[in-house]
């Protein structure tokens, strides 16, 4: 069981960075892959980018890549996700994930943050 806590969300402007960090407590917090996810109001839940449990491998969304970068600190048990030139279509509730595999299906993990909002204006 691992416990997983969203923080770091706000109001920017397009163009603008952002921070969102993940915490987590419980089980061995190097053991899992982490993930981050987003859901905008009226649409499912998509996948964003994912690490594995040492860092050395990362996967994005092409909506995402060359603009975010996700990593990790296992001394901390805490995952990041920087975000850069946000556009308005990333506004969304951002949700951190964890799970002994990486899936790009909301389905596939197992323990979930509750979320963090992210507003990109225009």
């Amino acid at each position: 069981q691992v416990q997983l806590v969203e923080s770091g969300g706000g109001l920017v402007q397009a163009g603008d960075s952002l921070r969102l960090s993940c915490a987590a407590s419980g089980r061995t917090f190097s053991s899992y892959a982490m993930g981050w996810f987003r859901q905008a109001p009226g649409k499912e839940r998509e996948f964003v980018t994912a690490i594995d449990w040492s860092g050395g491998d990362t996967y994005y969304a092409d909506s995402v890549k060359d603009r975010f970068t996700i990593s990790r600190d296992n001394a901390k048990n805490t995952m990041y996700l920087q975000m850069n030139s946000l556009k308005p279509e990333d506004t969304a509730v951002y949700y951190c994930a964890a799970d002994s595999i990486i899936g790009r299906t909301p389905k596939t993990w197992d323990y979930w943050g509750q979320g963090t909002q992210v507003t990109v204006s225009s």
